[in-house]
């Protein structure tokens, strides 16, 4: 056991040391070393004078602000920034009821729970009318029907922002619920080959939203969406179109194609319909080489719808010149003998933009378009405007007509002079009205008169023509101030005095014997007069009158063996010879 022990040859110095220790000034060290005569180890104390220096404030080693921050993780900030977007106001005025109630419904629909979130919501808005978080409640309850899907929640979320939208109309969170209408059509629309009434409504959506609120941050998104439901709508168009041209009826094909080319510019087989007009015009040059027609009009006809063709085949070389099917229209150009087309600069640049802006198809998006009912917009363009306003649509019986006209007018060059243009895309004009037979084909249209009905069989004019005839020349009256161009009267012919009217076939009804009148209808009968049973001052009968004390007459007695009722059953069994 080690022990303290002080030697007698310190005692001078413990005095010192004491004082010291009183006065602050010295430093007590206890140091063991050397060993007493019994052999154990004696204790030394080793004194320091020695000051302590002050501590200075610049001595102190200097730590930066860098060192002194608390530095965030990556997973931290991704948690943070994920918490401030589901709610931006998150941390303002977590003490206020309203705010509580809010960021608790917005806690309730991050999680899937939006029944709750929409109740919390529906508190609140009942309980504070008056809150600054009105608004933003409106649009989380609207936003909670959308992220619940199905048809009729979304139905229910349609109706929530339209009506968001109609409160707020200023605010720039009525874009967004703009924006979600549209998804939630572009959510519900299906492949190109089935009902395209949703991708309708999505693309009159988003137009919408483009056009009521362009300064919106929303607004490229809602322009890349318009051009994912054009690319639906156009692949729809196009297939349509492919479906009638194999079965060769090339003015439906040409027609649907020469839609899309107009209303959809950016579609992503826009080369293939392009050459699909030109095939159809070609088609019909063919079957006019093979048409036994005299050789000038054969020739016109094959020149004109050659040149339609060309004018396709142009169109996708110069303007479509990266496109995948570009060579495909030069072949056909080559075999039309014709020169082939080049692409300026400018053609060439804005293909290429357009053609490298497109996204190519992966393993994900494949199984997605072979498993799920979503249409294939992968190659949709991600540059240019789209169409914000449809065109006129080109329609089958109007091709059909500019291909009747072409042929009438190669066989009748003079027949058709009168007649208006031709036109593929607009509608036909309204046929002229016919001319006099004395009208020169120099002299000016008389001016017509109105339509009126004119009486020929005139008594006092014995020159009437005969019942037969119609007068089909232009009344001789005054001509109607502002009447232009020609007219046909229209007259009510009368057979002749004594004339038989002609019945074309058809019998009369009955002879000559049932040519009598109709004898007039008889008036009916009089009603006979009301009598009385009883007459004045006759006294009622007995079984009629009340009793005296005004108490109810006894009810007669009922044979229960003959008679039954609802009281009073009817005897059954051996009740039937019970007399009592």
């Amino acid at each position: 056991m080690r022990r303290f022990v002080f030697s007698t040859r310190f005692a001078p110095l413990s005095a010192a040391v004491a004082a010291a220790l009183l006065a602050g000034s010295l430093s007590l060290h206890a140091q063991a070393a050397g060993t007493n005569p019994d052999g154990s180890q004696s204790e030394s104390v080793t004194l320091s004078t020695g000051k302590q220096a002050k501590k200075r404030k610049g001595d102190e080693p200097k730590e930066s602000k860098k060192d002194q921050k608390v530095q965030q993780s990556k997973d931290t900030k991704a948690a943070e920034k994920k918490r401030l977007k589901r709610n931006p106001l998150a941390d303002v005025d977590k003490n206020l009821p309203d705010k509580q109630l809010y960021d608790k419904a917005l806690e309730a629909l991050n999680k899937g729970h939006f029944d709750v979130a929409r109740l919390d919501l529906q508190t609140m808005l009942n309980t504070y009318p008056d809150s600054q978080y009105q608004m933003r409640a409106k649009l989380a309850v609207a936003d909670s029907w959308y992220k619940e899907g199905g048809s009729a929640a979304l139905a229910q979320a349609e109706a929530e922002y339209k009506d968001f939208i109609t409160f707020f109309p200023n605010v720039p969170e009525a874009a967004e619920a703009q924006m979600r209408v549209g998804d939630i059509y572009f959510r519900q629309m299906d492949k190109p080959d089935r009902d395209y009434t949703k991708a309708m409504h999505a693309q009159e959506e988003y137009r919408n939203m483009i056009q009521q609120f362009p300064q919106s941050t929303l607004v490229p998104q809602a322009k890349q969406r318009l051009r994912e439901v054009q690319e639906v709508l156009a692949t729809r168009e196009s297939e349509v179109a492919l479906f009638y041209a194999s079965h060769e009826n090339w003015a439906a094909a040409i027609a649907r194609y020469q839609t899309v080319a107009d209303t959809y510019p950016l579609y992503s087989g826009m080369d293939q319909v392009l050459i699909g007009i030109g095939d159809g015009y070609a088609a019909q040059a063919r079957f006019v080489r093979g048409a036994n027609l005299p050789e000038g009009p054969k020739a016109k006809l094959e020149q004109e719808f050659d040149d339609r063709a060309m004018a396709a085949y142009t169109k996708a070389v110069t303007e479509h010149s990266a496109s995948n099917h570009v060579e495909d229209a030069r072949d056909r150009i080559a075999a039309l003998n014709r020169p082939q087309p080049e692409a300026t600069q400018e053609q060439t640049a804005a293909s290429q933009a357009l053609e490298n802006s497109r996204s190519q198809y992966k393993l994900l998006d494949i199984a997605k378009i072979m498993f799920l009912r979503r249409p294939d917009v992968v190659q949709t363009a991600t540059v240019g405007e789209p169409t914000m306003a449809d065109p006129r649509p080109t329609l089958a019986p109007e091709v059909a007509k500019f291909v009747e006209d072409s042929f009438r007018e190669a066989l009748n060059p003079g027949a058709s002079a009168a007649a208006a243009p031709k036109a593929v895309k607009a509608a036909p004009e309204a046929a002229a009205s016919e001319t006099p037979a004395a009208a020169q084909p120099g002299a000016p249209a008389a001016p017509a008169t109105p339509l009126g009905f004119n009486d020929i069989n005139n008594p006092a004019d014995g020159s009437a023509p005969n019942s037969g005839a119609v007068n089909m020349t232009t009344p001789a009256a005054a001509p109607a101030a502002g009447a232009t161009g020609t007219g046909v009267g229209l007259e009510i012919v009368t057979p002749k005095a004594g004339e038989t009217p002609r019945t074309y076939g058809l019998k009369a009804v009955g002879g000559a014997e049932n040519n009598q009148a109709v004898p007039p209808v008889e008036k009916p009968a009089a009603a006979e007069d009301t009598v009385n049973d009883i007459a004045p001052g006759q006294k009622t009968p007995a079984a009629q009158q009340a009793p005296a004390n005004g108490k109810k007459a006894a009810k007669p007695s009922i044979d229960k063996s003959e008679e039954s009722s609802s009281k009073n059953k009817k005897k059954k069994g051996l009740g039937k010879i019970n007399p009592f």
